[in-house]
């Protein structure tokens, strides 16, 4: 049938289109922002994209629309599908029908790190020869010879086997789900990932987010709470330890066996929480089903241990990546539990990561320009700032560190975090804010106001335009500096521009 995909170009969207195709579907679709990488993956699948929404887009009438959430009441496209009686579904509810069903659903949910923690538990999946389906917000990265893992990896998603074993019905195929409380609502505003019914939940970290959706941190817990009812007690929860917000959360009911996870760095003898402090109470550890310990200060060695079974020499592991930041240890911890979960020996889910090279977006190294080294990183929310800096600074601990961070998100747009920017950039040696044309807030001000309250959170300033900020770098960077450009959009196309600017600089 012909489906057409109102919102194509987002994430959860564009993989979507990319799993209809592969049913056997005619897709098209339509955006008001279409730029890379989704769009060029998109296409390249035969996918045809349309500019704008626009009521034309739907004559004649597709077989089925789908939905996506940027879609609200009032817009001419939507009174138009809904006045004429179009069939229309949301995405996770197309998913649902179409393919998750008959799976077991392994889904990763949390406010930060969903998107890189799915790619690293498909990827350990498929390295350990299990078919699996997959939903990616995001573009994974492949630098392998495996001709297997080139082919899989080289899209966002990836239908993968019904059944591991075609002669036993019993054996159900899996599917690996990036699940987001909002990121997969329609119009309605509901959030849509208790379609995806898991058998096996990640529960990554849980912070206020989505302020445009949410009116606070407990509605956001209510919606995983209602993800948690839907998960069997023959099934398995995993999520790290010493997280508040998740602890709350499961408090309001959970009927399925958890399993906690810590990163530890042996040299200090400290506990690391997933907000990247210091936990000082030991418990932390012995409390801790699987751990992950710090080989490397920057998090690109470590080995893992799960408590259950430590006698067993499969059972522990050792990663050795290009990647970085404690977060992404955490990640990875999560991904070798839930592997081993279905089956997959840490030895071998280590095995895997140590030849992951990570996805687009994500400390993504696009130029290196008279050695100035320029990232492009998807943080968009303090925490994930946080984080990435911090990796980021240990990884490159010989350079200079240069933030360049455009608020863009919905929350950030609101004002909701601004308190705390500021000090989410501390890490940088010098920071550069961007405050688009019409928010409601004053950027400029917070950060000045900061700046002066607390002197160690080091340069930090604001400006109005993206050729400010390409002046500003190519004035000011210098051989052996680091550039991290932070932003969940397009961001005006500054990532090639810069790099332009700097090459004729």
């Amino acid at each position: 049938m012909h489906i057409h995909i109102l919102g194509i170009c987002g994430t959860f969207m564009g993989s979507l289109a990319l799993l209809a195709r592969e049913l056997g579907h005619t897709v098209t679709g339509s955006d008001a922002n279409v730029y890379p990488p989704m769009s060029t993956q998109l296409e390249n699948a035969g996918v045809t994209i349309e500019q704008g929404y626009l009521v034309e887009h739907l004559q004649p009438a597709p077989d089925l629309v789908v939905v996506g959430n940027a879609m609200k009441r009032g817009m001419d496209v939507i009174e138009y599908m809904l006045d004429t009686g179009l069939r229309y579904t949301s995405g996770p509810q197309f998913l649902s029908e179409q393919v998750l069903q008959s799976r077991h659903v392994i889904a990763v949910a949390g406010t930060h790190g969903k998107t890189t923690t799915t790619t690293m538990l498909a990827w350990i999946l498929h390295y350990a020869g299990i078919d699996t389906g997959f939903l990616i917000g995001g573009v994974p990265l492949v630098d392998t010879a495996d001709a297997h893992l080139q082919q899989v990896f080289a899209h966002s998603s990836y239908l993968g086997a019904d059944k591991i074993d075609n002669d036993d019905s019993a054996n159900t195929g899996y599917f690996v789900i990036e699940a987001d409380e909002y990121d997969s609502a329609f119009f309605d505003k509901r959030s849509k990932f208790v379609h995806y019914r898991p058998r096996t939940a990640i529960l990554n970290n849980l912070e206020f987010d989505h302020a445009d959706i949410f009116a606070d941190l407990d509605a956001i817990q209510t919606q995983f709470h209602h993800m948690v009812r839907m998960i069997p007690s023959t099934g398995k929860i995993i999520m790290p330890t010493a997280t508040a917000s998740l602890e709350e959360t499961l408090a309001k009911g959970v009927w399925t066996p958890v399993w906690r996870t810590a990163v530890l760095d042996a040299a200090a003898h400290n506990t690391y929480a997933t907000d990247n402090t210091h936990a000082k109470d030991k418990h932390v550890k012995d409390s801790s089903d699987w751990q992950a310990e710090l080989i490397s200060e920057d998090g690109g060695k470590f080995a893992v241990s799960f408590a259950a079974d430590i006698a067993d020499k499969e059972a522990t592991g050792v990663v050795d990546w290009s990647m970085s930041g404690i977060h992404n240890v955490n990640n990875a911890l999560v991904a070798v539990a839930a592997a081993y979960n279905i089956g997959v020996s840490v030895k071998t889910a280590c095995a895997a990561l140590s030849a992951f090279a990570g996805i687009k977006r994500r400390m993504e190294l696009i130029g290196n320009v008279n050695d100035i080294l320029v990232f492009d990183d998807f943080a968009h929310h303090p925490t994930a700032i946080t984080t990435t800096l911090d990796g980021a600074k240990k990884k490159l601990a010989d350079r200079r560190l240069w933030a360049i961070i455009e608020p863009r998100s919905n929350t950030m747009k609101m004002g909701i975090h601004q308190d705390s920017l500021a000090e989410s950039a501390a890490l940088a040696d010098h920071t550069l804010w961007y405050e688009p044309t019409g928010l409601e807030w004053g950027l400029k001000e917070v950060i000045n106001n900061a700046t002066i309250a607390n002197p160690d959170i080091g340069s930090q300033q604001v400006l109005s335009s993206v050729e400010d900020i390409i002046t500003h770098i190519c004035t000011y960077a210098k051989a052996g500096d680091a550039i991290v450009i932070m932003s969940n959009g397009g961001f005006e196309g500054i990532h090639q521009r810069l790099l332009t600017a700097l090459a004729n600089s």
